[in-house]
């Protein structure tokens, strides 16, 4: 079954373990923010976890340039191909091409995002003057 933009966008609205999440939030007059590139010091720390419960496969040719595919097609979601980049060492997109992928299994993502990335009180977010 395929899927339209409009359809993820409204998905990813309410996905739980979307690594965005990890980003550093900052309180302005005008509302809440939050910075949209994961915090990759956050992977950096479990980084050891996550490679303990993955596996390696083969690297799928129609994979190529494509991490957000192989997120969606494991994952069920695009959101964790900037994690599957740097879990296989993968600086940039046109670098992406592979002999082996390692994949961390669904479980040990969504322990990390649940147990680690806890939601902020707004009276806890830095402030900054805009």
């Amino acid at each position: 079954m395929s899927i339209t933009i409009d359809q993820e966008s409204r998905q990813r609205t309410r996905l739980a373990i979307d690594v965005n999440f990890s980003g550093n939030r900052y309180k302005t007059t005008n509302g809440l923010y939050t910075f949209p590139a994961l915090e990759l010091e956050v992977f950096d720390k479990y980084l050891y976890y996550l490679l303990k419960y993955s596996v390696q496969k083969r690297f799928e040719r129609q994979y190529i340039m494509k991490p957000d595919y192989m997120s969606f097609d494991e994952y069920g979601t695009v959101s964790l191909a900037q994690m599957l980049m740097y879990i296989n060492g993968v600086p940039s997109i046109e670098m992406f091409d592979l002999d082996e992928v390692v994949v961390p299994s669904y479980s040990a993502v969504v322990e990390i995002l649940k147990d680690k990335f806890a939601v902020q009180d707004p009276d806890d977010l830095f402030e900054v003057d805009w």
